[in-house]
Protein backbone atom coordinates (compact mmCIF):
# COMPACT_ATOMS: atom_id res chain seq x y z
CA UNK A 1 0.00 0.00 0.00
CA UNK A 2 1.19 3.30 -0.95
CA UNK A 3 0.46 6.21 1.90
CA UNK A 4 0.50 9.92 1.45
CA UNK A 5 3.01 11.77 2.79
CA UNK A 6 2.08 13.65 6.19
CA UNK A 7 5.05 14.71 8.66
CA UNK A 8 3.65 15.68 12.00
CA UNK A 9 6.33 15.94 14.85
CA UNK A 10 6.38 16.64 18.80
CA UNK A 11 8.06 19.23 20.49
CA UNK A 12 11.52 17.58 19.42
CA UNK A 13 11.59 17.94 15.99
CA UNK A 14 10.99 13.53 16.49
CA UNK A 15 8.17 12.47 13.85
CA UNK A 16 5.25 11.08 15.41
CA UNK A 17 3.93 8.96 12.81
CA UNK A 18 4.30 5.23 13.21
CA UNK A 19 5.49 3.59 9.94
CA UNK A 20 3.73 0.34 8.77
CA UNK A 21 2.54 -2.34 11.40
CA UNK A 22 4.31 -3.89 14.27
CA UNK A 23 4.29 -7.67 12.67
CA UNK A 24 5.52 -5.50 9.18
CA UNK A 25 7.20 -1.98 10.10
CA UNK A 26 7.56 -1.03 6.38
CA UNK A 27 5.65 2.40 4.88
CA UNK A 28 5.68 3.58 1.36
CA UNK A 29 4.87 6.98 0.73
CA UNK A 30 4.43 9.48 -2.22
CA UNK A 31 5.65 12.99 -1.60
CA UNK A 32 4.08 15.27 -4.16
CA UNK A 33 5.34 18.58 -4.00
CA UNK A 34 4.61 21.35 -3.27
CA UNK A 35 2.03 19.84 -1.17
CA UNK A 36 3.83 17.95 0.99
CA UNK A 37 6.64 19.87 2.18
CA UNK A 38 9.05 17.80 4.07
CA UNK A 39 10.40 19.76 7.09
CA UNK A 40 13.24 19.36 9.34
CA UNK A 41 12.70 16.11 11.14
CA UNK A 42 14.24 12.78 12.40
CA UNK A 43 13.23 9.40 13.45
CA UNK A 44 14.57 6.17 15.03
CA UNK A 45 13.63 4.20 11.68
CA UNK A 46 15.98 4.61 8.57
CA UNK A 47 14.93 5.93 5.23
CA UNK A 48 15.41 5.63 1.39
CA UNK A 49 13.93 7.86 -1.27
CA UNK A 50 13.73 7.69 -5.24
CA UNK A 51 13.43 10.88 -7.00
CA UNK A 52 10.33 10.24 -9.65
CA UNK A 53 9.75 13.00 -11.39
CA UNK A 54 10.92 16.96 -11.35
CA UNK A 55 13.96 17.51 -8.77
CA UNK A 56 14.44 18.38 -5.18
CA UNK A 57 16.82 20.13 -2.95
CA UNK A 58 17.49 16.96 -0.36
CA UNK A 59 18.46 18.08 3.27
CA UNK A 60 20.71 15.82 5.08
CA UNK A 61 21.93 17.61 8.24
CA UNK A 62 24.34 20.50 7.10
CA UNK A 63 24.51 18.74 3.48
CA UNK A 64 22.50 19.58 0.99
CA UNK A 65 21.67 17.89 -2.78
CA UNK A 66 19.67 18.79 -6.00
CA UNK A 67 18.35 15.35 -7.05
CA UNK A 68 16.26 14.73 -9.96
CA UNK A 69 14.56 11.97 -11.74
CA UNK A 70 16.43 8.84 -10.90
CA UNK A 71 18.74 9.79 -8.27
CA UNK A 72 17.46 9.14 -4.80
CA UNK A 73 18.81 9.40 -1.01
CA UNK A 74 19.28 7.15 2.33
CA UNK A 75 19.11 8.87 5.86
CA UNK A 76 20.70 7.01 8.51
CA UNK A 77 18.65 7.07 11.88
CA UNK A 78 17.85 9.83 14.27
CA UNK A 79 19.43 12.16 11.55
CA UNK A 80 17.94 15.57 10.65
CA UNK A 81 16.99 15.89 7.62
CA UNK A 82 14.33 18.34 4.74
CA UNK A 83 13.35 18.38 1.25
CA UNK A 84 12.19 21.60 -0.60
CA UNK A 85 11.21 22.08 -4.40
CA UNK A 86 14.15 23.59 -6.28
CA UNK A 87 13.95 24.73 -9.86
CA UNK A 88 10.90 22.65 -11.07
CA UNK A 89 7.20 23.55 -10.24
CA UNK A 90 6.59 20.29 -9.03
CA UNK A 91 8.27 16.88 -7.61
CA UNK A 92 7.79 13.19 -7.30
CA UNK A 93 9.51 11.54 -4.27
CA UNK A 94 8.85 7.63 -3.66
CA UNK A 95 10.22 7.49 -0.33
CA UNK A 96 10.71 4.20 2.65
CA UNK A 97 10.57 4.27 5.89
CA UNK A 98 11.35 1.27 7.62
CA UNK A 99 12.46 -0.21 11.36
CA UNK A 100 15.70 -2.38 11.01
CA UNK A 101 13.80 -5.06 12.19
CA UNK A 102 12.00 -5.24 9.40
CA UNK A 103 15.63 -6.58 8.07
CA UNK A 104 16.81 -8.23 11.26
CA UNK A 105 13.70 -9.96 12.90
CA UNK A 106 15.37 -9.45 16.34
CA UNK A 107 18.30 -7.75 18.15
CA UNK A 108 19.99 -11.01 19.05
CA UNK A 109 20.92 -12.66 15.65
CA UNK A 110 24.12 -11.94 13.47
CA UNK A 111 22.22 -9.61 10.71
CA UNK A 112 21.63 -6.76 13.37
CA UNK A 113 24.92 -7.49 15.52
CA UNK A 114 26.90 -7.07 11.62
CA UNK A 115 25.17 -5.19 9.69
CA UNK A 116 22.52 -2.74 11.21
CA UNK A 117 23.82 -1.53 14.64
CA UNK A 118 27.44 -0.07 13.37
CA UNK A 119 25.48 1.40 10.36
CA UNK A 120 22.98 3.15 12.83
CA UNK A 121 25.77 4.17 15.39
CA UNK A 122 28.28 5.21 12.83
CA UNK A 123 28.33 9.21 13.12
CA UNK A 124 30.13 9.26 10.25
CA UNK A 125 27.40 8.29 7.93
CA UNK A 126 24.23 9.87 8.45
CA UNK A 127 22.94 8.83 5.00
CA UNK A 128 24.11 9.48 1.22
CA UNK A 129 22.89 11.17 -1.94
CA UNK A 130 22.54 8.08 -4.54
CA UNK A 131 23.56 8.38 -8.19
CA UNK A 132 22.68 5.59 -11.18
CA UNK A 133 26.14 6.87 -12.23
CA UNK A 134 28.29 4.70 -9.27
CA UNK A 135 27.74 1.08 -9.82
CA UNK A 136 26.39 -0.13 -6.08
CA UNK A 137 24.48 3.26 -5.45
CA UNK A 138 22.36 2.14 -8.62
CA UNK A 139 21.76 -1.35 -7.67
CA UNK A 140 20.13 0.84 -4.40
CA UNK A 141 18.06 2.76 -6.66
CA UNK A 142 16.80 -0.15 -8.65
CA UNK A 143 15.96 -2.25 -5.47
CA UNK A 144 14.26 0.79 -4.56
CA UNK A 145 11.85 0.70 -8.02
CA UNK A 146 11.60 -3.25 -7.51
CA UNK A 147 10.27 -2.58 -3.80
CA UNK A 148 8.10 -0.30 -5.01
CA UNK A 149 6.28 -1.64 -7.30
CA UNK A 150 5.68 -4.81 -5.33
CA UNK A 151 4.45 -1.77 -2.24
CA UNK A 152 1.92 -0.57 -5.12
CA UNK A 153 0.61 -4.41 -6.96
CA UNK A 154 0.82 -6.41 -3.35
CA UNK A 155 0.95 -9.48 -5.63
CA UNK A 156 1.18 -12.78 -3.31
CA UNK A 157 4.46 -12.56 -1.33
CA UNK A 158 5.07 -9.00 -1.46
CA UNK A 159 6.11 -8.70 2.12
CA UNK A 160 9.26 -10.98 1.32
CA UNK A 161 9.93 -9.46 -1.77
CA UNK A 162 10.15 -6.05 0.13
CA UNK A 163 12.27 -7.47 2.63
CA UNK A 164 14.59 -9.15 0.21
CA UNK A 165 15.36 -6.04 -1.89
CA UNK A 166 15.62 -3.84 2.37
CA UNK A 167 17.81 -6.84 2.68
CA UNK A 168 20.23 -6.18 0.06
CA UNK A 169 19.72 -2.13 0.20
CA UNK A 170 21.39 -2.46 3.59
CA UNK A 171 24.32 -4.69 2.77
CA UNK A 172 25.07 -2.33 -0.02
CA UNK A 173 25.36 0.22 2.64
CA UNK A 174 26.85 -1.21 5.39
CA UNK A 175 29.37 -2.01 3.23
CA UNK A 176 30.39 1.42 1.33
CA UNK A 177 29.71 3.27 4.54
CA UNK A 178 32.23 5.46 5.77
CA UNK A 179 35.40 4.66 8.93
CA UNK A 180 34.11 6.26 11.83
CA UNK A 181 36.63 9.36 12.49
CA UNK A 182 36.76 9.32 16.25
CA UNK A 183 37.97 12.25 16.82
CA UNK A 184 34.79 14.00 15.34
CA UNK A 185 32.79 11.71 17.14
CA UNK A 186 32.06 13.45 20.34
CA UNK A 187 31.75 16.83 18.56
CA UNK A 188 29.24 15.84 16.10
CA UNK A 189 26.86 13.98 18.75
CA UNK A 190 27.10 17.43 20.63
CA UNK A 191 26.04 19.15 17.60
CA UNK A 192 23.02 16.95 16.94
CA UNK A 193 21.76 16.87 20.64
CA UNK A 194 22.43 20.96 21.00
CA UNK A 195 20.68 21.50 17.24
CA UNK A 196 17.42 19.39 18.50
CA UNK A 197 17.59 21.34 22.14
CA UNK A 198 17.35 24.74 19.81
CA UNK A 199 14.78 23.66 17.17
CA UNK A 200 12.56 22.48 20.30
CA UNK A 201 13.18 26.11 22.01
CA UNK A 202 12.33 27.22 18.60
CA UNK A 203 9.10 25.18 18.13
CA UNK A 204 8.12 25.76 21.33
CA UNK A 205 7.91 29.47 21.10
CA UNK A 206 7.78 30.53 17.31
CA UNK A 207 4.82 32.70 17.29
CA UNK A 208 6.34 35.80 19.43
CA UNK A 209 9.27 37.88 19.44
CA UNK A 210 12.84 35.13 20.10
CA UNK A 211 15.84 36.56 19.74
CA UNK A 212 19.71 34.86 18.68
CA UNK A 213 20.46 34.95 22.59
CA UNK A 214 17.25 33.43 24.61
CA UNK A 215 17.59 30.15 21.37
CA UNK A 216 21.12 30.11 22.40
CA UNK A 217 20.40 30.14 26.19
CA UNK A 218 18.19 26.71 25.17
CA UNK A 219 21.55 24.86 25.62
CA UNK A 220 23.30 27.34 27.29
CA UNK A 221 25.83 28.35 24.66
CA UNK A 222 26.93 31.72 23.14
CA UNK A 223 25.75 33.52 20.57
CA UNK A 224 28.67 32.65 18.25
CA UNK A 225 27.99 28.85 19.16
CA UNK A 226 24.49 28.89 18.49
CA UNK A 227 25.03 29.89 15.10
CA UNK A 228 28.05 28.09 14.52
CA UNK A 229 25.75 24.74 15.43
CA UNK A 230 22.86 25.79 12.71
CA UNK A 231 25.85 26.33 10.59
CA UNK A 232 27.05 22.98 11.10
CA UNK A 233 24.11 20.90 11.60
CA UNK A 234 21.41 21.91 9.26
CA UNK A 235 23.29 24.70 6.92
CA UNK A 236 21.24 27.80 8.16
CA UNK A 237 21.12 30.26 10.75
CA UNK A 238 18.46 30.39 13.45
CA UNK A 239 16.88 33.46 12.42
CA UNK A 240 16.62 32.29 8.55
CA UNK A 241 14.90 28.77 10.54
CA UNK A 242 12.89 30.89 12.65
CA UNK A 243 11.33 32.51 9.63
CA UNK A 244 11.21 29.00 7.73
CA UNK A 245 9.21 27.29 10.51
CA UNK A 246 6.91 30.23 10.93
CA UNK A 247 5.48 29.95 7.27
CA UNK A 248 5.40 26.45 7.10
CA UNK A 249 2.98 26.53 9.95
CA UNK A 250 1.38 29.07 8.73
CA UNK A 251 1.05 27.20 5.67
CA UNK A 252 -0.35 24.31 7.40
CA UNK A 253 -2.87 26.20 9.35
CA UNK A 254 -4.37 28.37 6.11
CA UNK A 255 -4.67 24.30 4.81
CA UNK A 256 -6.99 22.85 8.01
CA UNK A 257 -8.42 26.17 9.60
CA UNK A 258 -10.70 28.70 8.55
CA UNK A 259 -8.94 31.63 10.53
CA UNK A 260 -8.53 34.71 9.40
CA UNK A 261 -4.91 35.44 7.23
CA UNK A 262 -3.89 37.76 9.51
CA UNK A 263 -4.58 35.98 12.42
CA UNK A 264 -3.00 33.02 11.08
CA UNK A 265 -0.15 35.46 10.27
CA UNK A 266 0.10 37.07 14.01
CA UNK A 267 0.01 33.58 15.91
CA UNK A 268 3.08 32.66 14.02
CA UNK A 269 5.12 35.56 14.72
CA UNK A 270 4.57 37.57 11.93
CA UNK A 271 3.67 41.19 13.07
CA UNK A 272 3.29 42.92 9.74
CA UNK A 273 0.90 41.67 7.33
CA UNK A 274 2.86 43.04 4.11
CA UNK A 275 5.71 41.12 5.13
CA UNK A 276 4.18 38.09 6.19
CA UNK A 277 2.47 37.79 2.34
CA UNK A 278 5.52 38.66 0.68
CA UNK A 279 7.64 36.18 2.66
CA UNK A 280 4.95 33.66 1.92
CA UNK A 281 4.90 34.35 -1.63
CA UNK A 282 8.60 33.63 -1.85
CA UNK A 283 8.73 30.19 -0.20
CA UNK A 284 5.11 29.11 -1.64
CA UNK A 285 4.74 31.03 -4.93
CA UNK A 286 1.18 32.18 -4.47
CA UNK A 287 -0.41 34.97 -1.97
CA UNK A 288 -1.48 33.20 1.44
CA UNK A 289 -5.43 33.76 0.45
CA UNK A 290 -4.42 31.75 -3.28
CA UNK A 291 -2.55 29.49 -1.52
CA UNK A 292 -5.75 28.08 0.63
CA UNK A 293 -8.36 27.98 -2.34
CA UNK A 294 -5.64 26.14 -4.19
CA UNK A 295 -5.66 23.59 -1.15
Amino acid sequence: MILPCSVQTNMQGEELRKHGMHQFPVACYLDLMPRDEISWHWHNELELGLVAGGSAIVEMGSSSRLLRAGEGFFFNSNILHAASLSEDDSCEIHSVVFHPRAVSGSTDNIIWQKYLKPLMENQACPGFYLTPDVDWQKKILDCLTSLWRSAQEEPFGYEIQIRNELSTIVALISEFQPVVNRKSFGKAQRDNARIKEMLTFIQANYGREITIEEIASACAVSTSECIRCFRATINTTPIAYLKSYRLQQAALKLQLTTDKISAIAESCGFQEMSYFAKSFKEVYGSTPSAYRIGK
